[in-house]
């Protein structure tokens, strides 16, 4: 299996296959409050048949070229992970996701993992648009879309039910040829 770096302290973006179902499962346990604060990922991974499915349902969209999903690894042990919910390569669109176990908090491990993925899908792929949609409370995750460029393109009032209450979602992108001027200044 293949593994990219994320830096010098030894983290890794690796995909996320069905025969990681245990340790996918192992990672949401440690993770389950914290991440399920305003993705419904947990909620979905409940057990070892619900958790590999979910990563087969991913390499099905690998397969199909529709959307991808990575892990990140700090010294051997998966803390959290990216995605491409959705990806239409025929309009250019995707759309980027994250979530982490709180061990993994404040180490910058979103960003560059987010960085690698958006990267691949726009200069290997054609992606010309990449969404990042997240709770408008969830303020980490909304820092992650600045940080990588984002640009706010509004919220979506009251549009996610979540555990029993509605959510604002904000959408942010980076547009292809903004995501490569920003590589060049940097």
């Amino acid at each position: 299996m293949y593994a990219i770096s994320l830096g010098d302290d030894g983290a890794e973006l690796r995909p996320l296959e069905p025969w990681l179902a245990e340790e996918f499962l192992t990672h949401m346990d440690r993770g389950r409050e914290f991440i399920g604060q305003y993705v419904g990922l947990p909620d979905v991974v409940t057990d070892l048949e619900s958790s590999r499915s979910y990563l087969q349902a991913y390499a099905e969209k690998a397969a199909a070229d529709t959307g991808r999903i990575y892990g990140i690894w700090t010294d051997g042990k998966l803390v959290g992970g990216v995605l491409f919910r959705t990806m239409d390569v025929e309009h250019g669109l995707a759309e980027a996701g994250c979530w982490l176990e709180p061990s993994a908090v404040g180490k910058g491990l979103v960003t560059r993992a987010a960085r690698v993925i958006i990267d691949w899908a726009i200069e290997e792929r054609g992606i010309h648009r990449v969404e990042w949609v997240a709770s408008a409370a969830n303020e980490a995750s909304i820092a992650v879309a600045r940080r990588l460029g984002m640009t706010k393109d509004g919220v979506l009032r009251e549009s996610y039910p979540h555990r029993g209450k509605r959510h604002d979602m904000e959408v942010w992108s980076v547009l292809a040829p903004e995501w490569r001027a920003g590589k060049h200044a940097s």
